[in-house]
């Protein structure tokens, strides 16, 4: 709900107060050399750039081909229906240096499901088509036909890919995302992305019938990277390190519904970046991440000798876990040990929240506004009746595959539906404030599509004006942050990017029981920004297909 003018000086007044990676060949060495010493420099560039605003031009397109297929797969030795990305989960990683353009083909090759392919957390400068989420930036890629996404890295570090189309993710359609550019650590060895995912026996799409009817069902186990054991079955992830090196793990939640704590025991762990930007390094022995978020590590191989768990446990204050005692990996001074761990896990409280704002700190420093004339809006969070749906300033979010709010953009159709959730931001760099609050007893993931935003406050209970405290030098920048339970998130952002962009909790259930809305930034440019002929044949192809299989949408649309 949008504040009413009259009190947005005075709301304002109080918000305002107070696998193993590729190798990496440098394009760019001319001022200094990127090595194992200096991690922190790149060529031209360097940690002091401010990629907002400026980026290496490599004039490089990394090109990928994706395809889905069905299939099945025992990834913890329990066979089950899986949707993969060229037959892998997760699948491949892509691949770019700082300032490259990313070109990925995706064919649909499923039997029975439409698609889209999200790079999350990837800003989408004036690309906004290219954000992957049918029923906002497209229709659904059709069974049979292909779509290309292309864009420009103008950000640097470790993020993700997956399906934006119903609870596709979470069958298998996702994989890492490795844009080499400074780090705020040095480090001897890149391990590449390292994926902590919850997993089912059933399909998530069987799971989510439970979950709308009766609330979070129990889910029955826990990858890292892909594998782990229940009961006798399956096997363990496996990483072997050389004493005294260090090593950079790029670690991506990609869970449906669990929030984790990471350790490796007897290992420290300094962390350099959160999302996709590099932060202050702190040193920590256990990790908070939640789903959607991302934390690039270091950590010294500091003994000499013997196997380590390496440990993912889901924190029961917002889901449970039939197997959370045993979601492990192993770190490996010897390959040929087969020796089981018995190292001991860090004492940790359970909880799930996020890491501490005080030790998020952006090593490049950026303000946040405090003009008391920009938009300021309150979003209440909540369930809206016995079967689950979820509300955002009281709208449960319904929009349509058939029907993109960018085409509606693109033919001048303003007519927003109440379900479809529209906040206009017509001015252009201005300064957005969200004041996200909820009462139920349950922590939510906010991610924002398009954007990095700067939390100004977070914290349990109610969000009160004038005695709230929020921190607008410095604070940290990312784009997912968690939602505490009963209690509020303070954000902000700058409108310097025009588009239609998604605003969700990233449990998945969440997402498709309609916790969501959209922003539509700019919307006098959009229509020229606009790729009309793709668009539209796009959306041709998959009415032609639903013609003919009658598919129908049970969910939120996104």
């Amino acid at each position: 709900m949008r504040f009413q003018p009259a009190l947005m000086a005075s709301a304002l007044g109080l918000l305002l107060s107070g696998a193993s990676a590729a190798p990496h060949v440098s394009q760019n060495s001319k001022r200094c050399t990127y090595s194992s010493s200096d991690r922190s420099c790149w060529g031209d560039y360097d940690l002091s750039t401010n990629y907002y605003d400026e980026a290496p031009d490599t004039g490089v397109t990394r090109e990928y081909y994706l395809e889905l297929t069905n299939t099945t797969a025992a990834l913890d030795g329990v066979e089950r229906i899986v949707l993969l990305v060229n037959g892998t989960f997760p699948g491949p990683t892509l691949f770019a240096d700082w300032g490259d353009t990313v070109k990925v083909t995706l064919y649909n090759g499923l039997a029975n499901n439409g698609t889209g392919l999200h790079f999350h957390g990837i800003r989408q400068n004036f690309t906004n088509q290219m954000d992957g989420v049918p029923s906002i930036t497209q229709c659904p890629t059709a069974p049979g036909e292909s779509i290309t996404y292309e864009w420009r890295a103008t950000q640097y570090g470790s993020t993700w890919y997956h399906s934006h189309f119903a609870l596709q993710a979470w069958n298998g359609v996702l994989g890492g995302i490795v844009i080499n550019g400074p780090s705020s650590a040095n480090y001897d060895n890149d391990m590449g992305v390292m994926f902590l995912n919850d997993w089912t026996h059933a399909t998530a799409d069987q799971v989510y019938l439970s979950a709308e009817s009766s609330g979070p069902p129990t889910l029955d186990n826990g990858l890292i990277n892909g594998t782990n054991v229940y009961g006798d079955l399956g096997s363990r992830f496996n990483m072997t390190v050389t004493a005294g090196e260090t090593y950079r793990i790029r670690l991506i939640n990609g869970a449906i519904d669990t929030h984790w704590k990471f350790m490796i025991d007897s290992h420290n762990l300094t962390i350099m970046a959160t999302d996709l930007v590099p932060i202050v390094p702190y040193d920590t022995t256990v990790l908070s991440i939640g789903m959607g978020q991302r934390y690039d590590i270091v950590f010294t191989a500091s003994e000499s000798s013997g196997n380590f768990w390496i440990r993912a446990i889901p924190q029961t204050s917002c889901s449970d876990n039939d197997n959370a005692d045993n979601i492990k990996g192993i770190l490996k001074y010897d390959s040929t040990d087969s020796t089981e761990p018995t190292s001991s896990a860090y004492t940790y409280t359970d909880s799930c929240d996020d890491e501490d704002m005080s030790d998020l700190v952006p090593y490049f420093a950026i303000n946040a506004s405090d003009d008391s004339e920009e938009d300021d809006f309150a979003i209440t969070v909540g369930k809206s009746n016995n079967v689950f749906k979820w509300y955002m300033a009281g709208t449960t979010f319904a929009v349509e595959w058939d029907d993109p709010t960018l085409l509606q953009i693109y033919n001048d159709d303003t007519n927003f539906t109440t379900s479809s959730h529209v906040i206009e931001l017509d001015t252009a760099e201005e300064w957005v404030y969200f004041v996200i609050e909820t009462t139920q007893t349950v922590p939510h993931p906010i991610h924002l599509h398009g954007h990095d935003f700067y939390i100004l406050g977070q914290g349990s209970g109610t969000y009160t004006s004038g005695t709230t405290t929020l921190t607008t030098t410095n604070p940290p920048r990312r784009d997912v942050a968690m939602l505490p339970s009963s209690g509020y998130l303070v954000i902000a952002f700058l409108t310097d990017n025009p588009g239609a962009w998604l605003m969700h909790c990233h449990i998945g259930w969440h997402t498709s029981e309609g916790f969501a809305l959209q922003l539509v930034e700019r919307y006098s440019e959009i229509a020229a920004l606009t790729d009309y002929d793709t668009l539209n044949s796009t959306c041709t192809a998959w009415d032609s297909y639903v013609t003919t299989s009658g598919v129908e949408e049970d969910d939120s649309g996104v």
